[in-house]
């Protein structure tokens, strides 16, 4: 599967974006589909992720009531809506894709697939 993030941009704190992962090659709904971000001259960390069974979601705490993950199998697209912004949110996001992640969905390593960033800039 090949993966496409867009989306990123420049936004004040308090507001709000919406990235998109769209998938190509082998449909979404295959995958366990995960959201990663890496701040500048920080680890890449986990965001958020929508799971291939049940679609059941888990977030970081960072983010958790902020963001939400979404996954539309028409558009064969992942989603990301990002609210309440923080500075502390500008970081390059990943969009992944995991064949089979059970307890690991957080670890970067559980994911067999990854699309290029796209940049989101939180100003104060």
């Amino acid at each position: 599967v090949q993966l496409q993030a867009y989306g990123g941009g420049l936004v004040q704190a308090g507001g709000s974006l919406r990235l998109s992962c769209a998938a190509s090659g082998r449909p979404v709904s295959s995958y366990t589909m995960g959201w990663f971000r890496q701040a500048p001259g920080k680890e890449r960390e986990f965001v958020a992720a929508i799971r291939r069974s049940g679609g059941t979601t888990h977030y970081a705490d960072s983010v958790k009531s902020r963001f939400t993950v979404s996954r539309d199998n028409t558009k064969n697209t992942v989603y990301l809506q990002m609210n309440s912004l923080k500075p502390a949110d500008t970081a390059v996001y990943y969009c992944a894709a995991g064949n089979s992640i059970l307890s690991s969905i957080g670890t970067s390593r559980a994911y067999d697939y990854w699309g290029q960033g796209t940049l989101v800039t939180v100003s104060s």
